[in-house]
């Protein structure tokens, strides 16, 4: 299989401004047209494409640990499950980022946080899906593992998604597409009528193929965008820790 260098995560803007960890992170996504990813792109940023296409993505993970700085992780709000449709952004010199369109979070003064600094966080009631028993009985029906997935209900607007994978730990995914979609180190974001970039830092991800078991999806039609048919990439990672640098404002955004 053809594999592409995970590039080097650039040096971290100080002070951190957060530290957390992102667990069992389930990745799905789709092939849009790049007009349609365009037209939610902040100033002075335009789509990342990859084999001619925009890409958007439906992405459940866990998150843990939290915290201001580098200090110890809050309790309680800095524990939840976040399921985020994104798109992928570069800058003219070349600076790649994320594009989120919703995070959904069942924290209601994380969401009221977030949503103050510009961030489109969604209050939401979600689940994590672990192992079933059978699954933590050995159950050799299911060599590949147990399976895992979010379930996530709005309580406004409707919305939901349900989604789960069998992660396949034999076989990694190291190919250009996957290094496109999840070596991402930092945000694009609209605040205040500005472009801001705000970094991130963090080891390679380690991941892997995965088998897609559920999937009933309301949120990316939420936010606008058309999605038919079953992803055509499916991945999962155990996770890795991430720290937030300072955000800088786009030169070319007045």
């Amino acid at each position: 299989m053809e594999t592409d260098p995970w590039p080097l995560a650039p040096e971290l803007p100080r002070p951190v401004i957060m530290d957390q960890r992102w667990t069992d992170a389930v990745f799905l996504h789709w092939r849009i047209p790049r007009p349609v990813a365009a037209a939610f792109m902040p100033g002075g940023v335009v789509p990342d494409e990859f084999d001619g296409s925009a890409w958007v993505g439906l992405i459940g993970f866990r998150m843990q640990g939290a915290g201001v700085g580098r200090g110890p992780g809050i309790p309680y709000f800095g524990r939840f499950n976040e399921i985020n449709v994104r798109l992928y952004s570069r800058e003219p010199d070349g600076t790649r980022g994320v594009v989120f369109l919703s995070l959904d979070a069942s924290r209601l003064a994380v969401v009221l946080a977030a949503r103050a600094a510009g961030i489109p966080y969604v209050w939401s009631q979600s689940s994590f899906r672990a192992a079933s028993p059978a699954d933590l009985s050995g159950d050799t029906a299911n060599p590949a593992g147990p399976a895992t997935g979010y379930s996530v209900r709005r309580f406004r607007g409707g919305a939901r998604s349900d989604f789960a994978v069998i992660p396949q730990y034999d076989v990694g995914a190291a190919d250009p597409l996957s290094v496109h979609l999840t070596a991402r180190f930092g945000l694009h974001t609209r605040f205040r009528g500005q472009t801001l970039y705000v970094p991130n830092t963090h080891i390679p991800w380690p991941l892997f193929r995965a088998e897609l078991t559920v999937l009933d999806d309301r949120l990316v039609g939420a936010v606008g965008i058309t999605v038919s048919g079953a992803p055509e990439s499916v991945l999962f990672s155990p996770g890795v820790r991430t720290q937030f640098g300072r955000p800088r404002v786009l030169n070319s955004v007045s």
